[in-house]
């Protein structure tokens, strides 16, 4: 995705370049955040393609070692490649979670191939397979709570599945919401028929070469033929590391996204900017922009992102940006909540200024309260008209 917007951003600014695009998977360049869309049939496949502004792409492509002093890139198909300007934007890899019996024994034994009926959701590829697997199946437990899993979730449970979710943490996404209102998630998911277990860790699947059930760490048992592991992201970094390329978390980059190598990038979920790896569309999307006006000359920095995390589709619709925790004393914080019409809305402001907001159920003002937040402009004397949409019932 941050390669695909630095592309077209870079030849809007100078149609002349010569800009070459490697991926090892076999589609161009995608919209990550669309899978679960893809999955519950809202969207064809194609229809996710990111424009590239007519840079060259190179698909099933994969560059297996980097040469920064010789400035060239070799494939694994053996031939070579040489540049002027490297960009890394490698994304980042799906995290297996620590579960037993995950990969079938048969044949390959642990560590070879992850059992049947189990899934990672991270790629287009990914999300085809999943998708040809729901008709067959007959319950699915998704491992994870977070925005990810809250999003494989409510798709399989469009496409009719009962569905659980196991997650560890108290409630769901709590990296972006609070307690309050991932209770009103949890409530949205319940009335499409998915079951959320809190506070608890898948231990260990059931099942030889297919998985029949999980084993949480309690001792309960739930019954399912589909698992999804939706365990978060993990930056990917070894094509960089391999090169010499500073590497903490994720790949180091200044205020100019500049990498520990000359002439040598890097933007996206793969990067750590100020000791932070982001890992949401946003900030790759701010980070190619920058890139693009520096790389033609001209004079952006990068001086971090501001984070925004939003799930839409049908009953199950969430917002949440800035700092949601609000400390005592510094922070006056706003909360309006509606359990019949199954909506919450949190705002936390510093003085007149909007620092940080939730909205779930409900997010007919998130395009004005985003702008505020965004712009850092001061909110009006009555910040609660911020949360309630002009003619909205009240």
């Amino acid at each position: 995705m941050a390669a695909a917007r630095l592309a077209s951003q870079v030849l809007v600014r100078d149609a002349g370049a010569e800009i070459t695009l490697f991926g090892d998977e076999p589609q161009a360049p995608y919209n990550r955040a669309l899978l679960a869309d893809v999955l519950t049939g809202r969207f064809a496949p194609d229809a996710v393609r990111l424009p590239t502004g007519g840079a060259r792409v190179r698909t099933g492509c994969e560059v297996v070692d980097v040469d920064v002093a010789g400035r060239t890139l070799r494939l694994a198909d053996g031939t070579a490649a040489g540049y002027d300007t490297l960009v890394f934007a490698t994304g980042s890899n799906p995290v297996l979670p620590p579960i037993r019996n995950l990969h079938c024994t048969s044949n390959t034994g642990e560590g070879g191939e992850l059992k049947q009926g189990v899934h990672a959701f991270r790629t287009l590829a990914d999300g085809s397979r999943l998708a040809a697997a729901v008709p067959e199946a007959r319950r699915a437990v998704v491992v994870g709570g977070g925005v990810l899993g809250v999003s494989a979730a409510r798709a399989l449970a469009a496409r009719g599945l009962p569905v659980e979710v196991v997650h560890q943490a108290p409630y769901l996404m709590e990296r972006h919401l609070d307690e309050a209102a991932g209770d009103a998630l949890r409530r949205a998911l319940g009335a499409l028929g998915v079951e959320v277990y809190a506070e608890n860790r898948a231990k260990s699947l059931f099942g030889t070469d297919r998985a029949e059930g999980v084993a949480l760490a309690n001792g309960y048992r739930l019954d399912a033929d589909l698992v999804v592991l939706a365990c978060g992201v993990r930056p990917r970094v070894g094509l960089a590391r391999a090169a010499g390329v500073e590497v903490g978390t994720g790949i180091v980059v200044d205020d100019r996204l500049a990498t520990s190598a000359p002439d040598v990038f890097a933007i996206g979920d793969c990067t750590e900017h100020r000791g932070s790896v982001h890992g949401l569309a946003g900030a790759a999307w701010e980070q190619a922009d920058v890139l693009a006006d520096r790389l033609c000359g001209g004079g952006a920095v990068y001086s971090g992102s501001r984070t925004f995390a939003r799930l839409t589709a049908g009953p199950v619709e969430v917002a949440a940006f800035g700092d949601v925790d609000a400390v005592p004393g510094l922070h006056d914080v706003i909360r309006l909540a509606d359990p019949t019409r199954g909506s919450y809305k949190k705002l936390v402001l510093h003085g007149d200024r909007l620092v940080g907001g939730i909205l779930v159920g409900d997010l007919a003002t998130v395009g004005a309260l985003t702008h505020a937040y965004e712009r850092d402009e001061a909110v009006p004397e009555d910040p609660l008209h911020l949360l309630i949409a002009q003619g909205a019932p009240q």
